[in-house]
């Protein structure tokens, strides 16, 4: 088995935090995120959520108050040098609660950072698309 290349194993961690997203599952968004005070997050429409725990407690908040959610993304650009890397995507939400179905478009930007052979989700910035 090869090792992947710094890009693959940026766009494998950005594909599993939108499966992490989409499943509902915070074990995994949990290992995804480094958990640290410098972490940042910035959910369409919302205002900046510093620091781990708080970020935590916004995505628990966001899949207890969903039946059931599908994302699609388009990859817009992606940069990787060395320890840091972003990834910019076109996101598409449905979202489900209580019989209501929402659909939302957001442009969205993950910062990843590489520590310890592993790269980390440090920063998520949705910004809702308005037609």
């Amino acid at each position: 088995m090869t090792d992947l290349t710094d890009k693959e194993a940026v766009l494998a961690a950005n594909q599993a935090f939108y499966r992490a997203f989409g499943d509902l599952d915070l074990r995994v968004m949990t290992s995804l995120w480094w958990q640290g005070s410098t972490s940042l997050c910035i959910h369409p429409g919302s205002q900046p959520i510093l620091g781990w725990e708080e970020i935590r407690h916004s995505w628990e908040s966001i899949f207890r108050n969903t039946d059931s959610l599908e994302i699609d993304i388009e990859i817009v650009q992606v940069e990787v040098d060395r320890s840091l890397a972003y990834v910019v995507v076109r996101e598409i939400v449905l979202q489900s609660n209580r019989g209501r179905n929402m659909k939302a478009q957001s442009i969205a930007t993950n910062i990843f950072q590489k520590m310890a052979q592993k790269w980390y989700l440090v920063s998520h910035h949705g910004s809702p698309i308005i037609r």
